[in-house]
């Protein structure tokens, strides 16, 4: 068995908690504490995020798409994939330090996605954008933390709040769509987002994408 390798750590904005990227072979992981956040093995559900949503504006001749969170990629990967050439993808990524892993250590995991001319990259707080933000976006996909029960920040927490909800709900263009990544399932949640005035569809996916493994949980909220 290969034992893991520390490749780098990285300071959170705003927490005092660290990010570690660690390697085995050409398997990455990223750890909080004792906690592991994504592995490079598996990208079914986040790969759904951007799927199940991209199915719900496919007749938006030029969508305009907000992705919250870069981690390793499968969101934006599997964005790339299903919209159209003519697609705009603005990833928000809070740590520095998670781009430049793309850029470095995981480069061959990454591929040319980043340098797509469709991609714009911004190391910031997702939150920032939505709120200055208004009838904006086609879809907001939010793959922050581990969802709306956050790990990682405190911050993280306003956007799952009802007034997050309310900003991301006014950043959406008519008919757009909020699409939100979590861990597990969380009915509080579910129910800010149908008092927020949002169509909730709740769909649970496989972490592999396949049959067996975690499950995850991905809504969908279409704005009314």
């Amino acid at each position: 068995m290969i034992p893991w390798e520390k490749i780098d750590t990285a300071k959170i904005p705003g927490s005092t908690e660290e990010l570690r990227l660690m390697r085995r072979g050409k398997e990455f992981s990223i750890k909080l504490g004792t906690n592991e956040l994504m592995n490079s093995r598996l990208s079914g559900s986040e790969a759904a995020l951007a799927t199940l949503a991209a199915k719900q504006i496919e007749k938006v001749a030029k969508p305009i798409v907000l992705i919250g969170g870069l981690g390793m990629g499968f969101t934006l990967r599997a964005a790339l994939a299903v919209l159209g050439a003519q697609a705009k993808i603005v990833v928000a990524e809070l740590v520095p330090s998670v781009v430049a892993w793309a850029r470095g250590p995981m480069a061959e995991v990454f591929g040319d996605s980043l340098d797509d001319a469709r991609v714009s990259i911004r190391e910031i707080d997702v939150g920032e954008i939505i709120r200055a933000k208004r009838s904006a976006f086609d879809a907001i996909l939010l793959d922050v933390d581990n969802g709306p029960e956050g790990l990682t920040r405190k911050g993280n927490d306003a956007l799952y709040d009802a007034s997050g909800l309310s900003s991301a709900r006014t950043a959406l263009r008519p008919g757009g769509v909020l699409a939100v990544w979590s861990s597990g399932p969380n009915p509080p949640f579910t129910g800010r987002l149908k008092r927020g005035g949002f169509e909730v569809n709740e769909v649970n996916v496989r972490a592999t994408g396949r049959g067996g493994g975690a499950r995850h949980v991905i809504w969908i909220a279409r704005k009314g």
